[in-house]
C-alpha cells in the first residue's frame, strides 16, 4: 500500500469510526481464514463489520473518535468490529464465537466513546436484545393503564351490584 492509499484508507476508516456507536477490539491470532470468514458472517448477520487493520493505521484513524479510548490496547494482532446501531448483538456474537473458538480473545470495547473492559463486553452480551428490552418496557407501560381500568371496572361492578340489591330489596318489600 503506497502513501496515498494509506491516507485514503485512514480517512475512510476515520469516517466509519466516527459513525460507529460501538467498537470491539479483538486478538485474532491463531484463527484460520475459514474461522475469520465465519466470524465476519456472524457479525454481518447483526449489522456489524469486522476488519483486520494494522495497529498503526487504526491508531491514526482513531484520532478524534470514540475509538480513541482503545488506543492503549492496539498492540499485537488486532482486528476491530464496528456497529452503527445495536451494540448488544455484536457483543453477543463475539462472546459466543469466543466461547466456541478459544483462539479469539476479546481485548476491549467502546460504546459512544466510553471504554469497556473484556468483562464489560461479556456483561453487555448478557443483556437482552434491544427488541426484547423494548417489548418489556411496553408491557410495563401497558400494565399501569390496564390495572387502572380493571380497578375502575371493579368499582362500577360493585356499584351495579349494590344498586341491583337495593332494587331487589324494594321489590320484595312491596
Amino acid at each position: 500500500m503506497n502513501r496515498d492509499e494509506k491516507v485514503s484508507f485512514i480517512d475512510h476508516l476515520h469516517g466509519r469510526l466516527e459513525k460507529a456507536q460501538g467498537a470491539f477490539l479483538v486478538d485474532y491470532q491463531g484463527l484460520s481464514v475459514g474461522e475469520l470468514n465465519r466470524l465476519r458472517g456472524e457479525l454481518r448477520k447483526v449489522n456489524a463489520e469486522f476488519e483486520v487493520v494494522k495497529n498503526r493505521l487504526l491508531k491514526l484513524a482513531s484520532q478524534g473518535t470514540g475509538t480513541e479510548a482503545m488506543i492503549d490496547q492496539m498492540r499485537g494482532p488486532s482486528a476491530i468490529a464496528l456497529t452503527y446501531e445495536n451494540v448488544v448483538s455484536p457483543a453477543k456474537a463475539l462472546v459466543d464465537f469466543a466461547k466456541e473458538v478459544k483462539k479469539l480473545k476479546i481485548k476491549m470495547g467502546q460504546i459512544s466513546g466510553r471504554a469497556i473492559t473484556e468483562d464489560g463486553v461479556r456483561n453487555l452480551a448478557a443483556l437482552p436484545s434491544r427488541d426484547v428490552l423494548l417489548a418489556q418496557t411496553l408491557s410495563v407501560m401497558q400494565a399501569v393503564p390496564t390495572s387502572f381500568v380493571r380497578a375502575l371496572s371493579g368499582v362500577l361492578t360493585n356499584l351495579m351490584n349494590v344498586l341491583r340489591a337495593i332494587r331487589e330489596q324494594k321489590e320484595t318489600s312491596q
